[in-house]
């Protein structure tokens, strides 16, 4: 990853400038939830470890939304920090599930409305429950996928569980990166 490729970021504000729509963005002005949208160029398998490089910030701070599905093929999504691994066990045993497994990535798509890489929690196609990781509720402010590859809004993470309705759970695993 060459730092030359830095000079593709841009941080855009959804009261300043125009920023092409999205589910997820059509989803948060709808709710009156302020965001900044932060563009980067999208690279295949860069994943939270680039965006975070892009953004200038802690790969905590960059959270992942993740499509699996229950014993019964029963999606949800849960949203993780970007340096942690989910617990499906831990997971599966806080939702009341025998087992949690990641969808295949056309399920994913299917499920969400999005393409793996620009899975955003906000307005996915099927209505899924979602699921956050406690510990981002901790944080001043987070990137999140705003519903396309290479585009992240910033906000507060409360708008989590107060606008969009998730529910904590606790499945944090340090990452082995």
């Amino acid at each position: 990853m060459k730092a030359s490729r830095m000079q593709g970021l841009k941080i855009m504000s959804s009261k300043k400038e125009h920023v092409s729509a999205t589910p997820a963005t059509e989803w948060l002005k709808a709710h009156k939830v302020p965001y900044d949208g932060c563009t980067y160029e999208y690279i295949e398998h860069g994943g939270t470890q680039w965006a975070a490089k892009c953004f200038n910030v802690d790969e905590h701070m960059v959270i992942k939304t993740l499509i699996m599905q229950n014993e019964s093929a029963t999606p949800l999504v849960i949203l993780m920090h970007g340096d942690c691994e989910v617990s499906t066990k831990s997971l599966a045993r806080q939702v009341g599930a025998k087992h949690i497994e990641p969808c295949k990535p056309e399920q994913a798509e299917r499920n969400s409305g999005y393409r793996v890489g620009g899975t955003s929690p906000f307005n996915t196609r099927k209505r899924m429950p979602i699921y956050v990781q406690k510990t981002i509720l901790d944080l001043p402010q987070i990137y999140i996928n705003g519903g396309r590859r290479g585009f992240n809004i910033k906000i507060d993470p409360q708008i989590l569980v107060t606008v969009l309705g998730a529910k904590t759970v606790d499945c944090a695993l340090s990452s082995t990166r």
